[in-house]
Formats: structure tokens, C-alpha cells, sequence
């Protein structure tokens, strides 16, 4: 089995955002290789507690495995958890709060590379895609299950894909001859239901498509709707959650739902002043979004799209 290996984004900036308090309680709601996990974890003392969360049963090995090799006092908890669970995980390891929680979006390079996970376009394997390997839901059975339309909907609602109905109808149409399976198979149609002059150019023409269902196979995005004011109430008093997102869609919301927390008041523009009484529990560590330095992008390719945004409890 191919190990699994993946290199965190902004791993330096998000410590240094949240604000790290070597007694405090920190949940990295998506260890993927452990490396947010491990940075956490060195900076905290012997009353310090981590909780490294992540649906993927591979990552919690190498996630602990890393942890445990420290040899500390200080507390570490590995759970194979989606994050939009952390009210729970919270209620049961750490009911006063957390110091810190982050959540990176992002897709690990293990996933990516590897062919047998189906998540890559220029690696042939099973259409499968899923995060969480023990739920039913793959990629297979969207392309091959879902309507014409609900594939046009998520490939061009997920994917932004301006081509989603005809790469829509030529799977519509392929899948009847047979099944489609693998990834390569669904690359090819791609590529063809293209139009020859965007076909090499730019980006890769499967790109929107997979992202697409990858969210589809996932709930991503509802997931993420779901879990971010969780988290931000889970915060204790000027605790931080800091969140890494990787396409406009994630950052959009993450966007959106920290101006919300920020600026609660749900009165009429036309009112003078506020009737609701709803107060700011929370403040933007960050006026615009963190973006990773040209060092980095240019050693890891991965993080050019991603953005850190920063909340805390006030």
C-alpha cells in the first residue's frame, strides 16, 4: 500500500494565527498526514490536550503514529471522525471548549496519488472518491446512477463547469453502452465532450468534472455549511478557528458565514439603529485571506489556490 504522505499548507501561518496557549485545548479537525497535527502538538505543555479528527482510517494511523513517537505527558486523542461531528467530539473529550480549531480542506496528496482512492484524473483506478471508505456512496454510482440533469446540476453547481451539460449527455450516453468504472474511462469522455480548441488548453479539461464529484461523493459543502458555526460556538473565550480552503466554492462560505458570526444583527438596512439585540460573539483575526508565499507554491504546487481565514471568540 502506498504510504501515506502529504505536505500541510500554510502549516507555519496557521500556528502562528492560532495564537497557540501550551495549556489549551486544540482539535485539528482534519489531520490528514498529522503535519498541522505534530506543529500543534510540539507547542503544547503537559496540561495541554490535542484531538487530531480525520474520516480517513489511514490518516488517524499516520496521525498517531506520529504523535506517539514524542513520548510526551501531553495528552493527544486521534478519532476517525467527519468534522461536521465536532459538537459531539467536543461534548465528550472537551466539554468547557476548545482553544483552537482548524479544518484544512483540502484533498491529501495520498489521496491524489493514490490511483486505488479514484480521486485523480491522471491516474487510472476505480471511480470511487470517498473520504470515508466505509460509507456506500462512490463516484461510480453518480456517474452511473444519477439523472442527466442532476449531473448537469452538480458539474456545473460544484464544478463551476461551463461545459457540464455536454460532458453530462456524453456520459449519459457512454454509460449506456457500459458501465463506467474508472477513472481513465471518465477522463477520456471528458476530454472529448470538450470542444477541440479548449481541449489542451489551459487547465486540464477533467478538472471542474472530478472537483464536482468528488463534492457530490463527499457533501462537502453542505458539510462545511453545517460544521463552521458549530465550531465557532465550540471556541472558549478568545479562542481561534482557522480554516484553508482550496476553490471558491469552500472559501465563499467560509467567507460568508464568518461575516455573518461577525455581524449578527438581522435588522432592516432602513432601521437606525439595532432592534434584534444580537451581539458579536466573534472577530475577524484577518480582514482578507491569508495566501500562501511564492516559496511555497513554487515547492508545492497543491497550495496555489488555498486561502487561511481566521476567527475568534470574543
Amino acid at each position: 500500500m502506498k504510504e501515506y504522505s502529504h505536505e500541510s499548507v500554510m502549516a507555519d501561518e496557521c500556528i502562528e494565527y492560532m495564537n497557540i496557549d501550551k495549556r489549551g485545548t486544540y482539535i485539528d479537525c482534519t489531520a490528514g498526514g498529522g503535519g498541522h497535527s505534530v506543529r500543534i502538538y510540539e507547542r503544547l505543555g503537559d496540561e495541554g490536550l490535542l484531538i487530531a479528527c480525520d474520516q480517513d482510517i489511514e490518516a488517524c494511523k499516520v496521525t498517531k503514529d506520529k504523535l506517539a513517537k514524542y513520548k510526551r505527558k501531553t495528552k493527544f486523542i486521534v478519532l476517525q471522525e467527519n468534522f461536521v461531528n465536532i459538537d459531539k467530539v467536543i461534548e465528550q473529550y472537551c466539554p468547557e471548549g476548545a482553544d483552537g480549531i482548524l479544518i484544512d480542506l483540502g484533498v491529501s496528496s495520498y489521496q491524489l496519488d493514490n490511483r486505488e482512492r479514484g480521486f485523480s484524473y491522471h491516474n487510472d483506478g476505480p471511480l470511487d472518491m470517498r473520504m470515508d471508505q466505509t460509507k456506500e456512496k462512490t463516484a461510480e454510482y453518480v456517474v452511473n446512477d444519477y439523472t442527466k440533469d442532476e449531473l448537469v446540476r452538480i458539474f456545473y453547481e460544484y464544478g463551476e463547469e461551463k461545459h457540464s451539460r455536454r460532458i453530462a449527455e456524453a456520459i449519459v450516453h457512454k454509460r449506456k453502452e457500459n458501465r463506467i468504472t474508472t477513472t481513465g474511462m471518465l477522463t477520456d469522455i471528458i476530454k472529448q465532450a470538450y470542444p477541440p480548441k479548449e481541449r489542451f488548453a489551459g487547465k486540464h479539461p477533467a478538472r471542474k468534472t472530478f472537483q464536482a464529484i468528488r463534492i457530490e461523493v463527499n457533501d462537502e459543502l453542505n458539510v462545511l455549511k453545517e460544521v463552521l458555526p458549530k465550531a465557532a460556538f465550540a471556541l472558549k473565550k478568545n479562542g481561534r478557528l482557522a480554516v484553508i480552503t482550496f476553490h471558491s466554492l469552500e472559501d465563499r462560505i467560509v467567507k460568508d458565514t464568518f461575516n455573518e458570526l461577525v455581524n449578527p444583527c438581522t435588522c432592516p438596512k432602513s432601521f437606525p439603529v439595532c432592534v434584534c439585540n444580537k451581539k458579536a460573539q466573534h472577530k475577524l483575526v484577518l480582514k482578507k485571506p491569508m495566501v500562501p508565499k511564492t516559496e511555497e507554491t513554487e515547492s508545492n504546487y497543491r497550495s496555489r489556490s488555498s486561502k487561511l481565514r481566521v476567527l475568534e471568540r470574543t
